[in-house]
Protein backbone atom coordinates (compact mmCIF):
# COMPACT_ATOMS: atom_id res chain seq x y z
CA UNK A 1 0.00 0.00 0.00
CA UNK A 2 2.62 2.41 0.87
CA UNK A 3 4.60 1.88 -2.20
CA UNK A 4 1.89 3.29 -3.93
CA UNK A 5 1.91 6.48 -2.06
CA UNK A 6 5.15 7.20 -1.44
CA UNK A 7 6.86 10.28 0.65
CA UNK A 8 8.86 12.20 -1.71
CA UNK A 9 8.53 12.44 -5.79
CA UNK A 10 11.03 10.69 -7.77
CA UNK A 11 13.77 12.66 -8.89
CA UNK A 12 14.08 12.48 -12.92
CA UNK A 13 15.98 15.59 -13.64
CA UNK A 14 19.64 17.79 -12.85
CA UNK A 15 17.54 20.20 -11.28
CA UNK A 16 15.65 17.90 -9.25
CA UNK A 17 18.58 17.07 -7.19
CA UNK A 18 19.77 20.85 -6.90
CA UNK A 19 16.65 21.62 -5.34
CA UNK A 20 16.48 18.47 -2.99
CA UNK A 21 19.29 19.17 -1.34
CA UNK A 22 18.71 22.82 -0.68
CA UNK A 23 15.13 21.40 0.28
CA UNK A 24 16.95 18.88 2.93
CA UNK A 25 19.46 21.25 3.88
CA UNK A 26 16.77 24.24 4.99
CA UNK A 27 14.64 21.09 6.48
CA UNK A 28 17.62 20.06 8.28
CA UNK A 29 18.59 23.65 9.40
CA UNK A 30 15.20 24.47 10.55
CA UNK A 31 14.70 20.77 12.42
CA UNK A 32 18.30 21.29 14.71
CA UNK A 33 17.51 24.75 15.85
CA UNK A 34 13.47 23.92 16.51
CA UNK A 35 14.37 21.37 17.94
CA UNK A 36 17.35 23.15 20.19
CA UNK A 37 15.35 25.77 21.10
CA UNK A 38 12.01 24.00 22.22
CA UNK A 39 14.81 21.54 24.45
CA UNK A 40 16.14 24.93 25.84
CA UNK A 41 12.86 25.67 27.32
CA UNK A 42 11.70 22.81 28.91
CA UNK A 43 15.40 22.52 30.44
CA UNK A 44 15.32 26.40 31.76
CA UNK A 45 11.32 25.58 32.57
CA UNK A 46 12.44 22.70 34.73
CA UNK A 47 15.42 24.27 36.33
CA UNK A 48 13.83 27.69 37.22
CA UNK A 49 10.70 27.10 38.23
CA UNK A 50 8.70 28.28 40.61
CA UNK A 51 8.82 25.65 43.38
CA UNK A 52 6.45 26.53 46.35
CA UNK A 53 4.28 29.39 46.61
CA UNK A 54 5.97 31.57 48.69
CA UNK A 55 8.98 31.34 46.44
CA UNK A 56 10.14 35.23 45.29
CA UNK A 57 11.84 35.46 42.49
CA UNK A 58 15.67 36.81 42.74
CA UNK A 59 16.45 40.42 41.01
CA UNK A 60 18.90 40.36 38.43
CA UNK A 61 21.94 42.63 38.80
CA UNK A 62 21.82 44.90 35.96
CA UNK A 63 25.65 44.96 36.21
CA UNK A 64 26.37 41.39 36.51
CA UNK A 65 29.03 40.00 34.17
CA UNK A 66 27.67 38.75 30.66
CA UNK A 67 29.41 36.46 27.99
CA UNK A 68 29.88 38.44 25.12
CA UNK A 69 31.41 35.50 23.27
CA UNK A 70 28.16 33.93 23.90
CA UNK A 71 26.12 36.49 22.26
CA UNK A 72 28.02 36.83 19.65
CA UNK A 73 27.71 32.81 18.87
CA UNK A 74 24.58 33.08 18.94
CA UNK A 75 23.88 35.93 16.45
CA UNK A 76 26.77 35.05 13.91
CA UNK A 77 26.01 31.30 13.75
CA UNK A 78 22.27 31.33 12.67
CA UNK A 79 23.22 34.53 10.68
CA UNK A 80 26.24 32.22 8.87
CA UNK A 81 23.70 29.30 8.15
CA UNK A 82 21.09 32.02 6.68
CA UNK A 83 23.89 33.28 4.68
CA UNK A 84 25.00 29.79 3.05
CA UNK A 85 21.02 29.03 2.82
CA UNK A 86 20.61 32.83 0.83
CA UNK A 87 23.66 32.15 -1.47
CA UNK A 88 22.87 28.25 -2.01
CA UNK A 89 18.99 29.23 -2.98
CA UNK A 90 20.10 32.19 -5.10
CA UNK A 91 22.59 29.97 -7.14
CA UNK A 92 19.61 27.28 -7.57
CA UNK A 93 17.32 30.05 -8.35
CA UNK A 94 19.58 31.58 -11.51
CA UNK A 95 20.53 28.00 -12.63
CA UNK A 96 16.87 27.03 -12.91
CA UNK A 97 15.71 30.38 -14.67
CA UNK A 98 18.92 30.10 -17.50
CA UNK A 99 18.36 27.66 -19.73
CA UNK A 100 22.02 25.76 -21.53
CA UNK A 101 22.94 27.77 -24.85
CA UNK A 102 22.83 24.24 -26.26
CA UNK A 103 18.94 23.71 -25.15
CA UNK A 104 16.45 22.69 -27.61
CA UNK A 105 13.37 24.73 -27.29
CA UNK A 106 9.83 23.04 -27.28
CA UNK A 107 6.68 25.46 -26.76
CA UNK A 108 4.11 24.99 -24.68
CA UNK A 109 0.22 26.28 -24.53
CA UNK A 110 -2.21 26.20 -21.39
CA UNK A 111 -6.05 26.03 -22.38
CA UNK A 112 -8.79 25.10 -19.76
CA UNK A 113 -8.20 22.63 -19.57
CA UNK A 114 -5.42 21.05 -21.33
CA UNK A 115 -1.80 21.38 -22.12
CA UNK A 116 -1.14 21.73 -25.87
CA UNK A 117 2.95 20.61 -26.87
CA UNK A 118 4.75 21.70 -29.62
CA UNK A 119 7.99 19.58 -30.83
CA UNK A 120 11.01 21.57 -32.79
CA UNK A 121 10.18 20.44 -35.58
CA UNK A 122 6.21 21.32 -36.07
CA UNK A 123 5.29 17.67 -33.88
CA UNK A 124 2.21 18.55 -31.73
CA UNK A 125 1.04 16.43 -29.04
CA UNK A 126 -2.24 17.42 -26.54
CA UNK A 127 -1.31 16.58 -22.86
CA UNK A 128 1.75 14.46 -23.37
CA UNK A 129 5.36 15.44 -24.11
CA UNK A 130 8.14 12.96 -25.29
CA UNK A 131 11.79 14.13 -24.69
CA UNK A 132 15.24 12.22 -25.24
CA UNK A 133 17.16 11.35 -22.06
CA UNK A 134 20.06 13.58 -21.31
CA UNK A 135 19.23 16.75 -23.38
CA UNK A 136 18.95 19.95 -22.08
CA UNK A 137 14.65 20.94 -22.97
CA UNK A 138 13.85 24.36 -22.77
CA UNK A 139 9.82 25.32 -22.22
CA UNK A 140 8.40 28.53 -23.73
CA UNK A 141 5.13 28.78 -22.53
CA UNK A 142 1.98 30.92 -22.60
CA UNK A 143 -1.74 30.39 -22.05
CA UNK A 144 -4.85 30.96 -24.50
CA UNK A 145 -7.22 31.67 -21.29
CA UNK A 146 -6.37 32.02 -17.84
CA UNK A 147 -3.58 31.59 -15.39
CA UNK A 148 -1.82 27.55 -15.74
CA UNK A 149 1.07 26.08 -13.47
CA UNK A 150 2.91 23.95 -15.75
CA UNK A 151 3.95 21.37 -12.54
CA UNK A 152 6.08 18.06 -12.75
CA UNK A 153 6.90 16.78 -9.51
CA UNK A 154 9.61 14.34 -10.58
CA UNK A 155 11.46 17.21 -12.36
CA UNK A 156 10.66 20.03 -9.78
CA UNK A 157 9.26 22.30 -12.50
CA UNK A 158 6.66 24.58 -10.94
CA UNK A 159 6.26 27.65 -13.30
CA UNK A 160 3.01 29.82 -13.77
CA UNK A 161 1.56 29.80 -17.51
CA UNK A 162 0.36 33.24 -18.06
CA UNK A 163 -1.83 35.35 -20.73
CA UNK A 164 -0.35 37.40 -22.60
CA UNK A 165 3.61 37.11 -21.26
CA UNK A 166 6.28 34.39 -22.37
CA UNK A 167 7.57 32.36 -19.16
CA UNK A 168 10.50 30.30 -19.70
CA UNK A 169 11.60 27.05 -17.84
CA UNK A 170 14.04 24.23 -18.58
CA UNK A 171 15.26 20.83 -17.54
CA UNK A 172 17.22 17.47 -18.04
CA UNK A 173 15.88 14.45 -17.64
CA UNK A 174 18.48 11.90 -16.36
CA UNK A 175 16.18 9.24 -16.10
CA UNK A 176 13.69 7.41 -18.51
CA UNK A 177 9.94 6.88 -17.75
CA UNK A 178 6.88 8.44 -17.62
CA UNK A 179 6.01 11.07 -14.97
CA UNK A 180 2.81 13.06 -13.61
CA UNK A 181 2.25 16.73 -15.78
CA UNK A 182 -0.73 18.57 -13.37
CA UNK A 183 -1.89 21.88 -13.41
CA UNK A 184 -0.66 23.49 -10.02
CA UNK A 185 -2.47 26.59 -10.21
CA UNK A 186 -6.60 26.84 -9.93
CA UNK A 187 -8.15 27.62 -13.17
CA UNK A 188 -11.43 26.68 -12.99
CA UNK A 189 -14.25 23.90 -12.47
CA UNK A 190 -12.17 21.50 -14.47
CA UNK A 191 -9.02 22.59 -12.78
CA UNK A 192 -8.12 18.85 -11.26
CA UNK A 193 -9.01 17.26 -14.55
CA UNK A 194 -5.81 18.87 -16.24
CA UNK A 195 -3.26 16.40 -16.39
CA UNK A 196 -0.64 14.91 -18.42
CA UNK A 197 2.36 13.38 -18.78
CA UNK A 198 6.21 13.66 -19.16
CA UNK A 199 7.74 10.50 -21.41
CA UNK A 200 11.58 10.30 -21.40
CA UNK A 201 13.11 8.08 -23.76
CA UNK A 202 16.37 7.22 -24.98
CA UNK A 203 17.58 9.18 -27.93
CA UNK A 204 17.44 6.47 -30.60
CA UNK A 205 14.05 5.51 -29.56
CA UNK A 206 12.74 9.26 -29.21
CA UNK A 207 14.09 9.98 -33.12
CA UNK A 208 12.03 6.19 -33.79
CA UNK A 209 8.88 7.79 -32.36
CA UNK A 210 9.58 11.25 -34.19
CA UNK A 211 9.95 9.73 -37.35
CA UNK A 212 6.44 7.38 -36.60
CA UNK A 213 4.27 9.86 -34.95
CA UNK A 214 4.47 12.75 -38.03
CA UNK A 215 5.09 10.72 -41.43
CA UNK A 216 3.89 14.65 -43.17
CA UNK A 217 2.94 17.77 -42.82
CA UNK A 218 1.94 18.90 -39.41
CA UNK A 219 -1.89 19.85 -39.35
CA UNK A 220 -1.44 23.55 -38.28
CA UNK A 221 -0.18 25.38 -41.14
CA UNK A 222 3.58 26.54 -40.68
CA UNK A 223 4.49 30.10 -39.31
CA UNK A 224 5.66 30.52 -43.35
CA UNK A 225 2.14 29.55 -44.23
CA UNK A 226 0.99 32.06 -42.53
CA UNK A 227 2.83 34.74 -43.14
CA UNK A 228 1.75 34.80 -46.47
CA UNK A 229 -1.99 33.80 -45.65
CA UNK A 230 -2.12 37.26 -43.76
CA UNK A 231 -0.33 39.14 -46.02
CA UNK A 232 2.66 40.09 -44.46
CA UNK A 233 5.24 39.40 -46.87
CA UNK A 234 3.16 42.33 -48.71
CA UNK A 235 4.67 44.98 -46.39
CA UNK A 236 7.61 43.24 -44.89
CA UNK A 237 9.86 42.74 -48.04
CA UNK A 238 13.27 41.50 -47.46
CA UNK A 239 14.50 43.83 -50.17
CA UNK A 240 12.27 46.65 -49.44
CA UNK A 241 11.51 48.67 -46.23
CA UNK A 242 8.96 51.57 -48.10
CA UNK A 243 6.04 50.42 -46.29
CA UNK A 244 7.54 48.38 -42.77
CA UNK A 245 10.66 47.16 -41.69
CA UNK A 246 12.53 44.72 -42.78
CA UNK A 247 12.05 41.44 -40.36
CA UNK A 248 14.92 39.41 -42.17
CA UNK A 249 17.73 38.63 -38.86
CA UNK A 250 15.83 41.57 -36.57
CA UNK A 251 15.53 39.01 -33.85
CA UNK A 252 17.71 39.86 -31.27
CA UNK A 253 18.53 43.14 -32.30
CA UNK A 254 17.83 46.68 -31.37
CA UNK A 255 15.17 48.58 -33.06
CA UNK A 256 14.69 52.09 -32.57
CA UNK A 257 10.64 53.61 -32.00
CA UNK A 258 9.56 56.91 -32.97
CA UNK A 259 9.80 58.00 -29.06
CA UNK A 260 13.28 57.96 -29.40
CA UNK A 261 13.61 54.68 -27.05
CA UNK A 262 15.13 51.46 -28.41
CA UNK A 263 13.95 47.96 -27.48
CA UNK A 264 15.04 44.45 -28.30
CA UNK A 265 13.19 42.13 -30.80
CA UNK A 266 12.34 39.14 -28.75
CA UNK A 267 9.98 36.99 -28.35
CA UNK A 268 7.77 39.56 -26.32
CA UNK A 269 8.27 42.31 -28.67
CA UNK A 270 7.06 40.40 -32.02
CA UNK A 271 4.20 38.90 -30.19
CA UNK A 272 2.98 42.16 -29.17
CA UNK A 273 3.32 43.94 -32.62
CA UNK A 274 1.35 41.26 -33.90
CA UNK A 275 -1.66 41.78 -31.70
CA UNK A 276 -1.08 45.65 -30.48
CA UNK A 277 1.19 47.02 -33.62
CA UNK A 278 0.16 50.16 -32.42
CA UNK A 279 2.01 49.89 -29.03
CA UNK A 280 5.43 50.56 -30.59
CA UNK A 281 6.04 52.35 -34.01
CA UNK A 282 9.08 51.52 -35.11
CA UNK A 283 10.94 54.82 -36.45
CA UNK A 284 10.59 56.18 -39.89
CA UNK A 285 7.58 54.54 -40.11
CA UNK A 286 3.61 55.30 -40.12
CA UNK A 287 0.99 53.22 -37.85
CA UNK A 288 -0.84 51.62 -40.56
CA UNK A 289 -0.57 47.68 -40.12
CA UNK A 290 -3.45 46.47 -38.34
CA UNK A 291 -4.16 44.03 -35.31
CA UNK A 292 -4.67 40.47 -35.73
CA UNK A 293 -5.63 40.35 -32.06
CA UNK A 294 -9.00 37.48 -32.42
CA UNK A 295 -7.57 36.70 -35.84
CA UNK A 296 -5.45 33.85 -35.43
CA UNK A 297 -5.24 32.02 -32.70
CA UNK A 298 -1.89 31.14 -29.75
CA UNK A 299 -0.63 28.34 -31.46
CA UNK A 300 -0.45 30.73 -34.75
CA UNK A 301 1.37 33.22 -33.21
CA UNK A 302 3.98 30.76 -31.64
CA UNK A 303 4.28 29.70 -35.49
CA UNK A 304 4.15 33.15 -36.71
CA UNK A 305 7.19 34.15 -34.15
CA UNK A 306 9.15 31.41 -34.25
CA UNK A 307 9.15 32.12 -38.15
CA UNK A 308 10.47 35.79 -37.74
CA UNK A 309 13.22 34.78 -35.64
CA UNK A 310 14.32 32.16 -37.95
CA UNK A 311 14.34 34.24 -40.58
CA UNK A 312 18.01 34.81 -42.38
CA UNK A 313 19.78 38.51 -42.48
CA UNK A 314 19.12 40.31 -45.51
CA UNK A 315 20.81 39.77 -48.78
CA UNK A 316 23.79 41.89 -49.04
CA UNK A 317 22.26 46.00 -50.86
CA UNK A 318 18.96 45.04 -49.06
CA UNK A 319 18.25 47.98 -46.28
CA UNK A 320 18.83 46.76 -42.71
CA UNK A 321 15.85 45.81 -40.47
CA UNK A 322 14.94 49.38 -38.53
Amino acid sequence: MWSNAPLFPPSASELARSVDALFFFALAFSVFFALLIAGLIALFGSKYRRRHPDEIGVPVDDHAPSSKLLELAWTAIPLGLLLILFGWGTWVFFHQMRPPADAVEYWVTGKQWMWKMQHPDGTREINELHVPLGRAVKLKMISEDVIHDFFVPAFRVHVDVLPSRYTTYWFKADKTGTFHLFCGQYCGVEHAYMIGKIVVMEPKDYEQWLAGVRPGRPPLRSGEELFAANACNTCHRPDSSARAPILNGIYGKGVKLTDGKTVTADDEYIRESILNPQAKIVAGFQPVMPTFKGVISEEELLQLVDYVKKLPPPSAGAEGAR
